[in-house]
């Protein structure tokens, strides 16, 4: 539960998904790295829910092996996979880097669905941003 707290600070929000999901966990030794959950949201659909690194292993390709590793365990099975986060200068950035492109907000997410204000990298984070991937090769660029 810690790590996936690093990626979604509410646990009440973390319980909407994780049963429906299936969860990866990368390690070392038995350590957990990093770990990501994703979800059929149906219609060909995948969604990324969440995506942590632990601190003294981010910045060191985790996250990124782990979202290929999506990639290729489900090319076959999804047509898009997508993720929302919030307007950060820390995530979004990494997301566009793995080949996510802008489909849509939503506004008002995270103040409208967390009890607490969530900063992220200096920012306020309220709206949702949405994104998304093709899975299959043929729609990818």
């Amino acid at each position: 539960m810690q790590l996936l707290l690093l990626a979604d600070e509410s646990e009440r929000m973390i319980m909407r998904y994780l049963g429906r999901g299936r969860m990866f966990v990368l390690t070392d030794g038995g350590r957990a790295l990093a770990e990501c959950v994703v979800t059929d949201e149906g219609g060909g659909v995948l969604e990324l829910k969440n995506l942590a690194v632990a601190g003294e292993f981010q910045r060191r390709g985790h996250g990124r092996a782990l979202v290929e590793f999506i990639i290729r365990e489900f090319s076959g099975e999804f047509e898009t996979l997508t993720v929302g986060t919030g307007e950060s200068p820390l995530t979004l950035p990494f997301y566009e880097k793995c080949g996510f492109e802008y489909s849509h907000r939503i506004k008002n997410f995270f103040t409208d669905n967390y009890d607490k204000p969530i900063y992220e990298g200096g920012v306020l984070l309220a709206d949702m941003v949405c994104l998304r991937r093709a899975l299959k090769p043929e729609q990818q660029k």
